[in-house]
């Protein structure tokens, strides 16, 4: 068996990250960026624009562009930090977080029947999904464990 899984993995995420993109664009009028923005925010802890620009691996510039949009559409409220500086607290307003509920909940039922359709089993699926991103959170970051010593051949 060859082994290709960082690429496979590479191609699946960019391939549903389409996907989803298309969907949301289509049916929620929001791309899934702004939505993963949303996200973040509501679901997992980006409390200020630094935070969530580097979970989603973009600039703080960017981000505060993303967050205006955000705030201008009703579904982001940025508030200046109240211990001072430069930052920006993010919350939800309450139509940013149905909109999480709402497509969160039907991007989740989508791929849900696309692993289930691919004969993968679902909860397998999600452990393993799991387990590989509780090894990267105890990783170093920016690192991923080395491969064994025998594997390691040099470059020539």
């Amino acid at each position: 068996m060859e082994r290709d899984l960082s690429r496979s993995l590479h191609t699946l995420t960019a391939r549903l990250d389409r996907a989803a993109d298309g969907m949301l664009r289509a049916e929620a009028g929001l791309s899934y960026s702004r939505f993963l923005a949303l996200f973040m925010v509501g679901s997992l802890g980006a409390d200020t624009q630094r935070v969530l620009a580097e979970r989603l691996g973009v600039t703080e510039p960017s981000v505060s562009r993303m967050t205006r949009v955000l705030g201008e559409a009703g579904l982001l409220e940025a508030l200046a930090d109240p211990a001072g500086g430069n930052r920006r607290q993010l919350r939800l307003t309450p139509a940013g977080e149905q909109v999480v509920k709402r497509w969160g909940s039907l991007l989740e039922e989508r791929l849900a029947a696309l692993v289930d359709a691919s004969g993968v089993p679902y909860g397998k699926y999600a452990g393993y999904t799991k387990s590989l991103l509780k090894a990267l959170d105890a990783a170093p970051p920016g690192s991923v464990p080395p491969p064994p010593a025998e594997l390691v051949k040099p470059l020539r």
